[in-house]
């Protein structure tokens, strides 16, 4: 494997994983979409109707079920009785009091706005990564309510109503758009709502002129869809419980009132059935998506023809309320609960269409003005619809199948034995038994649709459990061939083996066949085989190489040494593990980390005293920022410290210039002509930090006084943005290549962009960060340093392992890689994952603000933001690289060797995670479990750039070769170095203290 390029081991580990990282929705999240079926509604005897002939669907994008039914203050007092706290929707609370029927819609995650209205008009919920196709232009695969209908006619955002206008029969849907340019985050958002409304009011009108129009309105089976944005967009700039936010509750309950009068004054026939319910809630930080109960938790209200009257208790709390509709007042009216697929099953009763092919919508039967034998029948009908989709799913299952097991729960009585059992309840009039019947086959179907798609369950994850340890070994296998042996080893194949991984690819694949899987099986099934079958290739390779790494441990008290090591190592995993949920366990690890100078001795201590001190001080600083809250408010204050905090370090830099690139050390004067141009350009960059901070303050001004973001902050900010990143270009017309000097410039690039884009304490841990780093390096060298001068003081031979420190490596000038470099990788994967979750939870979606972006992109433009909120998530990532790459070269060991050592062992989070995502249970552990696996199987891909990124940042950087210095005090250890540009690490060491072997 000498021959075996890094670079295309680095590109079979990002192939390798964005291949598997797709599994777990193979596994775990197959889509629910399948076609063919016949459909269903309820049949009326001739000259019977449906309960409604129209219906108004209301949905207010963001608004979440305690807002809408608390009572609050006027959001814009005028006297002091408008701060006695009151019902901000009065209107929709009188139908819940008096006319309709009211609850919470529960929804799933991903809590967007596509998964959202998909579950309310379709009546299915989408695979978790539809939340990818959210704000795409493109049609819906799948059949729902508005196809259903005769016409709908709908009004809102163009990042909705597209998806169910080209996804209908064509011309069967109208959609009335504003431009997206209207979703302003800096402006009042009620003007989107007034906008539908005003176009509703058009409609209407126009119908009074236009008799083609008002013959068409006047038909039945149609619905009118109202999107409202405007609680979505006021909730991400305000937050929820803004005034801003109450305020608009008050517009859209004012509106819905309107609407409602129009249409009953328009039709005067009350064949109008009316529905008011939300796509997804909004946290109290203004961001939705995860599974937070504030984000799942919608209201639903239903009134007008065919709906059930509120149902009342007079003297004890109603049935279904608790904690959260304690301070509703609604304790008297029966709350009912529904999940959000529910609501499609209910518009389509109501109308009288055919529930959605698609649909696993239970008919919330409590809202229906029915009696109990058209309940029943309603129910009946609900349970052949789901039923039909599972029969469906099963056909087609048994025909890919060589040897099909069905679902364990119908092998006694078949559905259609059901079904007529349920016909005869109900023409004997046992209509609540029939309906219960009914509800306990539809959880039967739902039950059974479950167990078909989860049919390839044990299968998929052992062979990708497989795969994962077969990457892991191979992993290893490499490591160990390049810089442990440097490609000393070949390949040993022989015959039966090669026949023996053959024939189980080929029985495979021919399982795949005959099954019709997708493609995606095939990859999954041929990196095992391949990484194995190396593995097997290799295996005097490992066994070689644990003789070179593990030779030396001959003794019991080394031995216990290593278990020690190891097992620290391991626990360590297992935090990082954990950490993705509990972020406080990363302030153990570095308050624990902040005493590791210990383990090296306290003459180690006393000889390196400051950098010892840096260390821990900038650890303990470290620790303090996962115990801060993930979510944040903007602070412009703390936005403010962070900046100032940057440009001082920056000044400090170029006064102490000389000093700092000296190593410390007294330094040789440099005139004031050979550095004229680098400090100038340094103080350009501290400038711009400067110029940040005041675009950022003066823009955050603004945006909270309703100003806007005026055209020149915007410029000002954008260029703030990508100047810094040209900067060092500018350098290369006076390079200097000190180490030292390459990281304090990629520290002053990012620090500019970082300041615009935080908005609380980021910009303190940029800086501690930073710090924390710089020190990891410095001090990772000094233990190396000390270690191997102790090691070649009395005898001057080798390592106990059997390689010199200083031998050649692969390219004639590296080291070879040693047990101790195992603590190098651990350290690094530990920083790597402080990047991720010290100032926040990137496995939740939530966790991300707009407040930063919108101060360069006002309007809603979800790529363009989210492309802005990754620079920022990456930025601390490019230091770590840097400093990484630096690292290395100090210690003499190749650019790759760490990288490909975290490769190796990183996959061991992985797959714990693959284990532990859940499709199941609370949405907010699916949600969390989905992110956490997603973020550890990337990872491996992101180091892999990590090590592009590095090499980039270091290329021309001069760092004194560890041999060359190492060989001069193995020949005259106490000879003091003497080159004014040595490192901290070169610097003499007393070593006739400690004469230990």
């Amino acid at each position: 494997m000498a021959s075996f390029p890094r670079f295309r081991f680095l590109a079979i580990a990002m192939v390798f994983h964005l291949v598997y990282i797709l599994s777990i929705f193979d596994i775990y999240f197959v889509s629910p979409i399948v076609s063919g079926m016949s459909l269903f509604k309820v049949e009326r005897s001739s000259g019977s109707k449906a309960p409604a002939d129209r219906l108004v669907l209301f949905v207010g994008d963001g608004l979440r079920a305690d807002k809408a039914f608390q009572s609050h203050p006027e959001p814009y007092p005028e006297s002091d009785a408008d701060l006695e706290p009151r019902p901000l929707a009065p209107y929709l609370r009188t139908i819940c009091q008096e006319s309709g029927t009211f609850g919470v819609s529960h929804t799933r995650v991903p809590t967007e706005s596509r998964p959202g209205h998909v579950a309310l008009i379709a009546g299915l919920y989408e695979d978790v990564s539809a939340v990818t196709t959210g704000w795409k232009l493109n049609p819906v695969d799948f059949d729902s309510v508005f196809n259903r209908s005769r016409h709908t006619w709908s009004w809102g955002s163009p990042d909705i109503l597209p998806m169910f206008e080209q996804g209908a029969v064509p011309g069967r849907v109208d959609a009335y758009m504003y431009g997206a340019e209207e979703e302003d985050f800096s402006q009042d958002a009620v003007a989107l709502d007034y906008w539908v409304f005003d176009h509703v009011r058009d409609l209407f009108s126009e119908a009074e002129k236009n008799q083609t129009l008002n013959q068409a309105l006047r038909e039945d089976k149609i619905i009118f869809f109202l999107h409202l944005l405007g609680l979505d967009t006021t909730g991400h700039s305000y937050r929820p419980y803004s005034k801003e936010y109450l305020h608009n509750i008050k517009v859209v309950d004012q509106g819905v009132k309107e609407m409602t009068d129009m249409v009953n004054r328009f039709y005067g026939d009350g064949r109008t059935a009316f529905v008011f319910t939300a796509d997804h809630g909004m946290s109290d930080w203004g961001s939705h998506g995860d599974g937070h109960p504030d984000n799942t938790r919608t209201p639903l209200i239903a009134w007008g023809s065919g709906v059930a009257k509120p149902q009342v208790s007079e003297d004890k709390i109603a049935p279904g309320h608790d904690e959260l509709s304690a301070d509703w007042g609604l304790d008297r009216i029966r709350r009912h609960d529904v999940s959000q697929a529910d609501v499609a099953a209910l518009m389509a009763y109501l109308i009288g269409v055919e529930f959605p092919a698609n649909s696993v919508g239970e008919l919330p039967l409590s809202f229906l003005d029915a009696s109990l034998e058209e309940k029943a029948v309603a129910a009946l009908v609900n349970a052949q619809e789901i039923l039909e989709m599972y029969q469906v799913k099963e056909a087609r299952k048994r025909d890919m199948e060589l040897q099909y097991r069905p679902y364990s729960a119908f092998n006694d009585v078949s559905p259609e034995e059901r079904i007529e059992a349920i016909r005869l309840l109900i023409a004997a009039g046992k209509h609540e038994e029939a309906i219960e019947e009914s509800a306990t086959l539809i959880k039967l179907g739902l039950e059974g649709l479950r167990y078909l798609q989860r049919y390839d369950w044990l299968f998929l994850r052992v062979l990708i459990t497989v795969g994962y340890l077969g990457w892991i070994a191979f992993a290893l296998t490499v490591v160990i061939d390049i810089h442990v042996l440097h490609g000393k080893t070949q390949p040993s194949r022989t015959l039966l083996g090669a026949a023996f991984f053959s024939s189980i690819l080929v029985a495979l694949y021919a399982s795949f066949i005959v099954s019709h899987s997708p493609p995606t099986y095939y990859a999954y099934a041929f990196f095992p085989i391949v990484f194995w079958e190396e593995v097997y290739a290799r295996r005097s390779c490992l066994a070689e190489g644990g003789r070179e790494l593990f030779g030396h441990i001959t003794t019991g008290p080394r031995l216990l040494t290593l278990m020690f090591n190891a097992t620290i190592y391991i626990g360590v995993i297992v935090s990082l593990a954990l950490a993705y949920i509990y972020r406080e366990i990363l302030t153990v690890l570095f308050v624990i980390g902040a005493f590791w100078p210990v383990a090296n001795g306290f003459s180690f201590i006393r000889d390196h005293i400051l950098l010892c001190l840096t260390w821990f001080i900038s650890c303990v600083i470290m620790s303090t920022f996962t115990l801060l809250p993930a979510i944040k408010v903007e602070d412009i204050t703390l936005i403010m410290a962070g900046g100032t905090l940057m440009a001082t370090v920056g000044l400090l830099y170029l006064v102490f210039e000389d000093y700092v690139l000296a190593e410390f050390r007294t330094p040789r004067k440099s005139s004031a002509v050979e550095l004229a141009l680098s400090r100038t350009i340094t103080g350009v960059q501290i400038g711009l930090i400067l110029l940040s901070m005041w675009v950022t303050r003066s823009s955050a001004l603004s945006l909270h006084s309703k100003l806007g973001l005026p055209r020149g902050n915007q410029a000002v900010g954008w260029i703030v943005v990508v100047l810094p990143f040209l900067m060092p270009l500018a350098y290369r017309l006076q390079p200097n290549s000190s180490y030292l000097h390459r990281l304090m410039v990629i520290f002053l690039t990012c620090a500019p962009s970082f300041v615009i884009l935080t908005i609380s304490y980021e910009g303190l841990f940029y800086v501690a960060f930073s710090i924390t780093l710089f020190a990891w390096v410095r001090l990772e060298h000094q233990v190396y340093v000390s270690s191997k001068v102790r090691a070649s003081v009395p005898q001057l031979r080798p390592e106990a392992n059997g390689s010199t420190a200083d031998a050649p490596g692969i390219e004639g000038r590296y080291r070879t890689l040693l047990l101790s470099d195992a603590r190098t990788a651990l350290f690094f994967m530990v920083l790597l994952q402080s990047a991720f979750f010290s100032t926040g939870n990137v496995a939740s979606v939530s966790s991300f603000s707009l407040d930063s972006v919108s101060r360069l992109i006002p309007v809603f433009d979800p790529f363009s933001q989210g492309a802005l909120l990754v620079v920022k998530l990456m930025i601390p990532f490019v230091l770590i690289s840097a400093n990484l790459g630096i690292l290395n070269k100090k210690l003499g060991v190749p650019p790759s060797a760490v990288f490909m050592v975290v490769m190796a062992l990183g996959d061991i989070l992985t797959l714990y995670f693959f284990w532990v995502v859940k499709d199941e249970g609370s949405w907010l552990e699916i949600g969390s479990t989905i992110s956490h696996f997603a973020i550890a199987s990337l990872l491996c891909v992101f180091v892999a750039g990590l090590e592009g990124v590095s090499a980039l940042f270091i290329a021309g950087v001069r760092v004194e070769p560890i041999g060359m210095a190492q060989q001069g005090r193995s020949q005259n250890p106490t000879k003091k170095a003497e080159s004014p540009k040595a490192s901290e690490g070169d610097q003499p060491l007393e070593v006739n203290r400690e004469p230990k072997s």
